[in-house]
């Protein structure tokens, strides 16, 4: 357990193949040392429609980042709350320190949509392309681990496991 940022904000940096992929500020919602939780609005460039979601200006996504777990968890709503889903990132454990969250993307992703209708698994190619099964075993079997677990979250729903309330586990 880290001891918990004391800031109001943070820089969230997403590192993919050991590269800045994108870099954004996000105001702390809370964070007990493991469980890293900021909110901020969609910080891509315009639209971006995968085809079973778009996330467009003004969407506003509250993200869980873990100390200890292999994957983040992005609730994604619109600007009036309406909740679209879950987009979860597998990656190494967040780095938090000072002003900035650190995430390494490792490519395999799970989208989740609100009514839990729609688990699906993404980029399970670009994985498997981006060669980490050779460079980094260990890495390579945490990713699919926690790409399985959250599979299994989501089939279960994500509201839990992303609740910041003190009664949900």
């Amino acid at each position: 357990m880290s001891a918990p940022l004391a800031e109001a904000t943070v820089e969230v940096i997403l590192m993919k193949a050991g590269r800045t992929k994108i870099r954004y500020p996000a105001g702390i919602v809370a964070d007990d040392g493991v469980r890293l939780t900021v909110r901020a609005p969609w910080a891509g460039e315009g639209v971006r429609d995968f085809g079973f979601v778009r996330f467009e200006p003004g969407d506003v996504f509250t993200e869980h980042y873990w100390r200890d777990r292999w994957y983040a968890v992005k609730e994604v709503r619109t600007g009036d709350g309406t909740l679209k889903g879950w987009y979860c990132d597998v990656a190494r454990p967040a780095l938090a320190d000072g002003a900035e969250v650190r995430v390494e993307d490792l490519d395999l992703d799970l989208w989740v949509s609100a009514d839990g209708s729609e688990v699906l698994r993404l980029d399970e190619d670009e994985f498997a392309a981006s060669g980490l099964a050779a460079t980094d075993p260990e890495a390579a079997r945490r990713a699919v681990l926690a790409l399985d677990e959250l599979e299994a979250l989501g089939r279960d729903g994500l509201i839990a496991l992303t609740s910041l309330r003190d009664d949900i586990p």
